[in-house]
């Protein structure tokens, strides 16, 4: 399309030079029929084609201006839709877990949990321990070398006699072989430092640091996770020189004192004694994570929080935004006025927008339960845009704020608002039958009417040639005409001088 436009133009720009330059000079030599042939031509090639070029301009600019309200449509939907999931999966409109004694454990709501009615009793009575141990001999720098060999680390459940020293881990049989599994830890010209990294490069459970005391003096220090099971033995199973074994923690080991060994944390909930692994608890009280700080005394409350003010705030904004996207919605296809007013995919988008507060949000809940946004005091106006009856929303928050929580939750059952606008979204943006199908059909007709363009530009052009090669032989029967007339003239003239 590019080359023909282009080559139109240049044919039309060299057919006036030709024409403005035949003209003048048959004007200055007084010469043919002294018509301004160039205007002439353009004037006439004008009129026999305004018509389909007003046409072409009218349904060009309609076009542009469709593709521009869809484009616009589309960006609207989509942000308001961006930001509902943004503020409904903030966590900002849940209930929040509160502790009655944030020193000893606090928690967090899980994203997604329900925690309206929230009543839990926890007592801490023994936090999760893991197993320390640190070399008793100090080594003169840490990046001296010691030794090369190879140790074993065995993790699983320590036993311990009755002055608390370890009689032996029971490890574990992740595999299944009949055998417990170990690791091994290759060390090539060790020092405290590289045998520190070799540890930590197997990210086996067991983390090893070097520490320095105010004399410079070096010192292993090993760490396990915490929970009874994550206790562990390093063994130098493989020591040329003999040095490695001073590193050795296990029964009978001399070279590395335990400072704390592996236990669960044991806690009662409601009456019931419980462990666990972690001082991160996630499995204990539904949607709840607990951090476990400190032991207890007596029993901590747990209870939750209605965000009252920001459910509050949400349905404003909520009812605010979409005021906004309806206002250019209904522009958009004013009966009279808008761009698209007979656009299928707008008017989809409209019929789902004005049927939101009537629409089901909760299917699972109770009868008694608000269910649609009309319920909760979200009601429609006559002219489509929504308002906030405030007595109403302030009723439903104080008898039913697990609906409005959930209404405003991010559900992976299709239910709430979220999912609801989501699926008005997606009709909307539709390539099938809504907003992307029309912009595809848009673009289809502009390129069809790019076409008719270059078709009607190069009806121009040839009228133009055929009407500049009339004129130009019109001119040149004029010019013949004249120099006969010229002739006879003067032959006139000398037969009536001969008379005299």
């Amino acid at each position: 399309m590019t080359t023909v436009s282009s080559t139109a133009a240049t044919t039309a720009t060299t057919s006036s030079v030709t024409k403005s330059a035949a003209s003048a000079l048959l004007t200055s030599l007084d010469t043919g029929s002294g018509v301004d042939t160039g205007t002439l031509v353009t004037s006439l090639v004008e009129a026999q084609f305004a018509a389909k070029s007003a046409a072409l301009t009218a349904k060009s600019e309609k076009l542009t201006a469709q593709l521009s309200g869809v484009s616009t449509l589309k960006s609207a939907i989509t942000d308001f839709t961006a930001a509902l999931e943004a503020l409904v999966k903030g966590g900002t409109l849940q209930s929040q877990p509160v502790s009655s004694n944030g020193s000893v454990l606090s928690a967090t709501a899980i994203s997604g949990a329900k925690l309206t009615g929230l009543t839990a009793s926890i007592q801490v009575d023994r936090l999760a321990t893991a197993q320390t141990a640190v070399s008793s001999a100090s080594v003169a720098s840490k990046s001296e070398v010691i030794g090369s060999g190879t140790f074993t680390l065995k993790l699983g459940t320590a036993s311990y006699d009755a002055d608390g020293a370890m009689t032996g881990v029971t490890g574990t049989d992740a595999n299944g072989d009949g055998a417990e599994d170990t690791i091994a830890i290759d060390i090539s010209s060790g020092s405290l430092t590289s045998i520190a990294a070799a540890i930590n490069a197997k990210k086996a459970g067991v983390t090893a640091s070097v520490v320095t005391d105010a004399d410079g003096r070096a010192f292993l220090s090993l760490k396990g996770e915490t929970g009874e099971a994550r206790a562990f033995t390093l063994e130098a199973t493989n020591d040329p020189s003999g040095n490695l074994s001073q590193f050795n923690v296990a029964p009978n080991a001399t070279g590395m004192n335990i400072t704390g060994k592996a236990g669960n944390a044991v806690l009662n909930v409601d009456g019931i004694t419980v462990e666990r692994a972690s001082n991160s608890v996630s499995d204990l009280v539904e949607g709840v994570k607990l951090d476990l700080l400190a032991t207890s005394s007596g029993p901590v409350t747990l209870s939750s929080s209605t965000p009252t003010t920001a459910l509050t705030n949400a349905v404003e904004d909520f009812v605010f935004t979409f005021n906004q996207v309806l206002g250019e919605l209904q522009k958009q296809t004013d009966p009279i006025t808008g761009d698209l007013r007979s656009d299928t995919g707008a008017q989809n988008m409209l019929r789902g927008l004005k049927g939101l507060t009537l629409r089901n949000l909760l299917p699972g809940a109770a009868a008694d339960t608000p269910r649609t946004l009309a319920q909760i005091g979200v009601l429609t106006n006559r002219d489509g845009t929504l308002s906030v009856n405030n007595d109403t929303l302030t009723k439903a928050l104080a008898s039913n704020p697990g609906a409005l929580e959930a209404m405003f939750s991010n559900s992976s059952d299709g239910s709430g608002v979220l999912a609801a606008m989501n699926s008005i979204k997606l009709n909307a943006t539709s390539t099938l039958y809504g907003l992307g199908a029309s912009t595809t059909r848009y673009n289809q007709a502009q390129s069809d009417l790019s076409e008719q363009q270059d078709k009607l530009t190069l009806q121009q052009e040839k009228m133009t040639t055929r009407l500049t090669q009339q004129f130009a032989s019109m001119n040149a029967r004029v010019a013949a005409y004249k120099s006969t007339q010229t002739f006879m003239e003067n032959q006139i003239k000398a037969w009536t001088n001969g008379d005299d």
